[in-house]
Order: structure tokens, then C-alpha cells, then sequence
């Protein structure tokens, strides 16, 4: 089948992240939300052991959370330019999920596999977020990994780590294209 009739293929070929700095309210409603996290929860899952799980933060919560990353990076003492960096999505966003990945003991699923799912998970949440009209931008930063602070702030157990916080909005703007990997550079055919 041709691209041209394919039209998840032509979504996929065009998809384009959106600056999280870019999303406004509204965000998506609760039905539409739960239709992401629906898509989302799909993802591959060698072993059906959900090593993930989602955490959806309202505009409420998120400026709560922008509170306590600033007081957790000053606490720090890290440079102003970095505290901000890591505050803005959180002060401005009208809406996130952080999927957080959740190691499962298993003779069978290597961690590693289960720490792709995450990933995929991610990036399925994005995907479905934008093809329904929505902005979105997969962020971590240096935030995501500090374990002071996700267990503090996110109330994580020592075997869970963010994955990734999936900002989704209605976008202001829409990004200018960016280029893309050269195929010739990056296949191998074998």
C-alpha cells in the first residue's frame, strides 16, 4: 500500500513534536485524555508485566510541582538559568502525564526490555496526543532523575523512575520543520 492512502503513515512521516513552551489551555478533555492513556497503555509489553505506570498532573498541580522543583533546585544551589529551565514547563503548562517506569521481577523480561516499554510508552502517548490535534512534547531533564525529588515531590519507590513528562496542549504556534536523518547515514542493509 502506497503512503500516499496510508493515512497513519502520512501522520508519522509529518509528525512534529511542539515546544512545550507553545501549549496552552485547553488542554484535552477527561474523554480525550482517557483515549490517550488508553493508546498509550498498548504499547509493546513483552511478558503483559505494564512496567509503567501515569501520573496526570492538571494546571493545578503543575504549578504546585513548579513550586517545589524551584525549591528543590535552589536547595541546590544551581545557577538561576538552570533553576528557570527547569520550572517553565512546569509554570506554564496546562497539562501533563509522567509515565513512570516501574521495574517488575521477571526471569524473562530483561529490565532493559521493560525500560523500552517505558519508552514506547512515551512515545505512543505523544503520538496519539498529536494525532488528535493536540500539541505535545516529551520532556525529562535533569529533574526526572533526581531521586531526592521524585521520591519527595512524586512519591516514587526506589525501583521507579520518570520516563519522561508528556506536556499536551493546544498549540500556539506551529514549529517550523527541522531537518531529519539522512537514511544513507544511519541504515545498514544487510
Amino acid at each position: 500500500m502506497s503512503q500516499d492512502h496510508n493515512p497513519v503513515v502520512k501522520f508519522l512521516l509529518s509528525r512534529r513534536s511542539r515546544p512545550a513552551k507553545t501549549l496552552l489551555a485547553p488542554p484535552p478533555s477527561r474523554q480525550d485524555l482517557e483515549t490517550i492513556l488508553e493508546a498509550a497503555a498498548r504499547t509493546p509489553d513483552h511478558g503483559k508485566l505494564e512496567p509503567w505506570r501515569f501520573i496526570v498532573f492538571d494546571q493545578t498541580a503543575l504549578t504546585r510541582l513548579a513550586d517545589q522543583v524551584e525549591q528543590h533546585a535552589r536547595s541546590l544551589a544551581l545557577g538561576e538559568d538552570v533553576v528557570e529551565k527547569a520550572v517553565r514547563p512546569f509554570k506554564t503548562g496546562p497539562l501533563a502525564v509522567a509515565v513512570i517506569e516501574v521495574q517488575k521481577s521477571s526471569e524473562k523480561v530483561p529490565s532493559i526490555e521493560q525500560s523500552y516499554s517505558a519508552g514506547a510508552a512515551c512515545l505512543a502517548l505523544l503520538n496519539t496526543a498529536l494525532a488528535m490535534g493536540y500539541g505535545a512534547n516529551w520532556i525529562s531533564g535533569w529533574i526526572s532523575h533526581d531521586r531526592v525529588f521524585v521520591e519527595q515531590a512524586l512519591k516514587l519507590t526506589p525501583e521507579e523512575r520518570v520516563a519522561g513528562f508528556i506536556y499536551i496542549g493546544t498549540e500556539s504556534a506551529r514549529p517550523p520543520e527541522r531537518p531529519r536523518p539522512n537514511l544513507n547515514d544511519i541504515v545498514t542493509w544487510a
